[in-house]
């Protein structure tokens, strides 16, 4: 009912910046909230960023500063802006959407993840 694509993911250097990208798609009757999160090898997931419907933003400690989330709502597109990028920010990024759907149902959905790689 409901798919979510990822794609800006890839390898840079420290200090270097990226612009990820999550387009929803599908029997798309609201968004009520977005966010991104990150899977480190050997690490568990962590939640890095989240926006809601009315706009209000929040970050984990270790990005704020650094990432920026935003969306375009006419596009159903969530943004993740990284920049000042660390080795520590390596992680495949997943996006989330908490979606109401056209038949009023309520999904958490999932993309498929993007690999974020910073070489020192």
């Amino acid at each position: 009912q409901v798919q979510l694509v990822e794609s800006g993911g890839g390898l840079v250097q420290a200090g270097g910046s990226l612009r990820l990208s999550c387009a929803a798609s599908g029997s798309i009757f609201s968004i009520n909230a977005m966010g991104w999160y990150r899977q480190a090898p050997g690490k568990q997931r962590e939640g890095v960023a989240a926006i809601i419907s009315g706009g209000s933003t929040s970050y984990v400690d270790s990005v704020k500063g650094r990432f920026t989330i935003s969306r375009d709502n006419a596009k159903n597109t969530l943004y993740l802006q990284m920049n000042s990028l660390k080795p520590e920010d390596t992680a495949v990024y997943y996006c989330n959407a908490r979606v109401l759907t056209t038949g009023l149902r309520e999904l958490n959905s999932w993309g498929q993840g993007t690999q974020v790689t910073v070489s020192s």
